[in-house]
C-alpha cells in the first residue's frame, strides 16, 4: 500500500480526451473531456441518459470508445477489458453487488484476484485492509448472512486488494443506512489522504457536496458544466443537471386527517421463493389526507409487501387487508382497483407497463375495469386514446402521442405517465414502490408534489422507498420494514434520519429510544 500523499495540483492522474461513443445512430458520449487528479474525489453528475454509465464503462474497459483517447499518468492507454484497466490501476465498485451468497467473504475476494496470484495469507491480507480502511470484515463469514453495508465493504476490499490509483464508485449509498453511509465516507476520506483518486457517481447531491472536491456535469452526452460542489446548493446542482430550475416540493401540514382508507391487520405471508422475504404479522393504518412512508434497505420485504397490498399475492385471511373498511385480503388486483385502490410497482418496463405496447394500450391495462375504456366484451379504443392524451397533457409527459410505444419514453417520462394513469382516476388509496427511482430531479419533484396533492385531496398514499430524502420530504408518518417486520410508525416531524437509519439496520424501537 502507498504512503499517504498530498493531492496533486499538477498533471492529472487520468485524462479522457474527446471521448465519443456511438451505438448505431445514437451518440451516448459526444466529445467528452474529463480530468481526474490524484487525491481528489471528483463527482460525475447527470440524470439518467446523460452518458455517465457509458463514460465510466469506457474508463473501466467494458466498452471501447468510437473516438477519443484516455491518458493514465500522461501516457496513452487503451483497455480491451476490465482486467487491463485493473492492471493499470483503475478499480470500480458497482451499484449492484456481484457476490456469491453461499461463498465466504474471503472466497468472494479470491475470485477477482489476478491470475496466478497466491492465496496464501489471504485472510490476513483482508484483515490488514479492513483495519487500515475501517471496513470491519470477517473473512470467514458467508455472504448471505451480511447486511448491504457489509456486502459493499467486500466490494471495496476486493477493489483495494489490487492497489488501485483510481476508484470509480457508482451510486455507492443507494442501499445503505445513514450510519453505513457515514462509515463509507470515512473510508473514502482515508483513500483521498493516501493520494488515491475517487470518481463518484450519485444522485444524492448532499453527499456530493459533503465528499467531493470537484464535479463535472453531463447532459445529453456532453459536458455542460464543472464546479466546486461545496460552493453550490443541492438545488443549484440539480438545475445544472437538468438544465432548468427545479421546482421545490411543498407539503402543507396535515390539518384534518380522515378515517383509515388502507389497513393491514396482522398480515403474514410466507416467502414466495428461496430468496424471498417472509412477512411477519404486519399491521398499519393509512388515513385519508396523509402520505405514509415505508423505509428500508432493499431486499427486506418491500416487494412482498407491495404484492400483498396490490393483490398480486393473496393473504391467508380476508381481513388481513382492508380498503375503506372492506376486507379484500382474499381478492385479486382487479377487485381491489374496483374498490378504489391504485398501484404503481417499482419496475416500470415489464411490470407497470408493457414496453412494446403503446401508451394508449398501457392505459387500458390498469383501467379496463375502472376507467371507462372497456365494456363487457369490447375495448373503447377512442376512449383509451383520449385518456392517454389527457394523461400526457395533464402530467407533462414528453412523448410522441398516445400511440408512442412505452419503450420510447425516457425513464422519467414513462414514470410520470404511469403515476398519472393512476392519479387521474382520483383513487381513494394509492400505493407506490420506489416512485422516483432513476428519474431526473425535475420529474421526481413533479411526482412527489402530485402525491402530496392527492393525499391532501382526501386519498391515502403509501410510498415504499429506499430514498430517505424523498420520504422525509413528502411523508407525514414513516415506518421501517426490516427482514419482513414492520416498525411502529413515527411522525416525520419528530424523528430524524439517524433514528430511521438505526431501524433500517435492525435496531429495535427500544434501542433507538435509548440511543437518543
Amino acid at each position: 500500500m502507498p504512503e499517504p500523499q498530498s493531492p496533486s495540483a499538477g498533471a492529472p492522474l487520468v485524462s479522457m480526451r474527446g471521448i465519443v461513443k456511438r451505438f448505431g445512430a445514437f451518440t451516448a458520449n459526444a466529445g467528452i473531456d474529463l480530468d481526474i487528479h490524484a487525491g481528489e474525489a471528483h463527482a460525475l453528475l447527470g440524470e439518467n441518459g446523460a452518458g455517465k454509465s457509458t463514460l465510466v464503462k469506457i474508463l473501466y474497459g467494458l466498452l471501447e470508445p468510437s473516438e477519443g483517447q484516455i491518458l493514465f499518468q500522461g501516457a496513452p492507454v487503451r483497455f480491451a477489458n476490465p482486467e487491463a484497466a485493473r492492471a493499470t490501476g483503475i478499480g470500480m465498485v458497482f451499484q449492484h453487488f456481484s457476490l456469491f451468497d453461499n461463498l465466504s467473504v474471503a472466497e468472494n475476494i479470491a475470485l477477482v484476484l489476478p491470475r496466478g496470484e497466491s492465496l496464501r495469507n489471504l485472510s490476513q491480507r483482508i484483515d490488514d485492509i479492513a483495519q487500515r480502511y475501517g471496513l470491519r470484515l470477517d473473512p470467514e463469514r458467508p455472504v448471505w448472512t451480511l447486511s448491504a453495508g457489509e456486502r459493499q465493504r467486500i466490494e471495496i476490499a476486493r477493489c483495494l486488494m489490487q492497489d488501485p490509483k483510481l476508484i470509480v464508485l457508482d451510486e455507492p449509498t443507494s442501499v445503505l443506512t445513514p450510519q453505513e453511509a457515514e462509515a463509507l465516507f470515512a473510508t473514502l476520506d482515508v483513500l483521498k489522504r493516501e493520494g488515491r483518486a475517487i470518481l463518484y457517481i450519485s444522485h444524492r447531491l448532499e453527499e456530493v457536496r459533503r465528499l467531493c472536491d470537484r464535479a463535472t456535469v453531463l447532459r445529453a452526452g456532453r459536458v455542460v458544466g464543472a464546479c466546486d460542489p461545496r460552493a453550490e446548493t443541492a438545488r443549484s446542482l440539480a438545475a445544472m443537471m437538468v438544465g432548468t430550475h427545479v421546482v421545490e416540493v411543498r407539503a402543507s401540514a396535515v390539518e384534518d386527517v380522515g378515517p383509515e382508507r388502507l389497513g393491514l391487520n396482522h398480515l403474514s405471508l410466507p416467502s414466495p421463493d428461496l430468496h424471498g422475504v417472509t412477512l411477519h404479522d404486519l399491521s398499519l393504518h393509512v388515513r385519508a389526507g396523509e402520505v405514509f412512508g415505508i423505509a428500508g434497505i432493499a431486499g427486506n420485504g418491500q416487494d412482498e409487501l407491495f404484492a400483498a397490498i396490490s393483490g398480486e399475492r393473496l393473504a391467508g385471511a380476508s381481513d388481513a387487508v382492508r380498503l375503506d373498511g372492506t376486507c379484500v385480503g382474499r381478492q385479486g388486483i382487479t377487485a381491489r382497483r374496483q374498490f378504489g385502490a391504485a398501484f404503481v410497482p417499482e419496475e416500470r418496463n415489464g411490470h407497470a407497463a408493457a414496453p412494446d405496447f403503446s401508451l394508449m394500450e398501457n392505459a387500458i391495462l390498469s383501467r379496463h375495469a375502472t376507467g371507462g375504456v372497456a365494456g363487457r366484451a369490447f375495448l373503447d379504443l377512442a376512449g383509451a386514446r383520449s385518456l392517454a392524451s389527457d394523461i400526457i397533457q395533464r402530467f407533462d409527459v414528453r412523448a410522441g402521442g398516445p400511440d408512442a410505444p412505452a419503450r420510447t419514453l425516457s425513464g422519467g417520462n414513462l414514470q410520470k405517465f404511469l403515476v398519472g394513469r393512476e392519479i387521474s382516476r382520483s383513487p381513494s388509496v394509492l400505493v407506490l414502490n420506489q416512485p422516483t427511482w432513476g428519474v431526473d430531479a425535475s420529474a421526481a419533484a413533479a411526482i412527489r408534489q402530485l402525491l402530496i396533492d392527492l393525499s391532501r385531496a382526501g386519498s391515502a398514499v403509501l410510498v415504499i422507498s429506499q430514498d430517505l430524502d424523498e420520504l422525509f420530504e413528502i411523508s407525514d408518518r414513516i415506518a421501517v420494514i426490516h427482514d419482513g417486520f414492520l416498525s411502529e410508525p413515527r411522525d416525520t416531524r419528530s424523528t430524524t434520519r439517524e433514528e430511521i437509519g438505526l431501524l433500517m439496520g435492525g435496531a429495535s424501537m427500544a434501542d433507538v429510544t435509548h440511543a437518543h
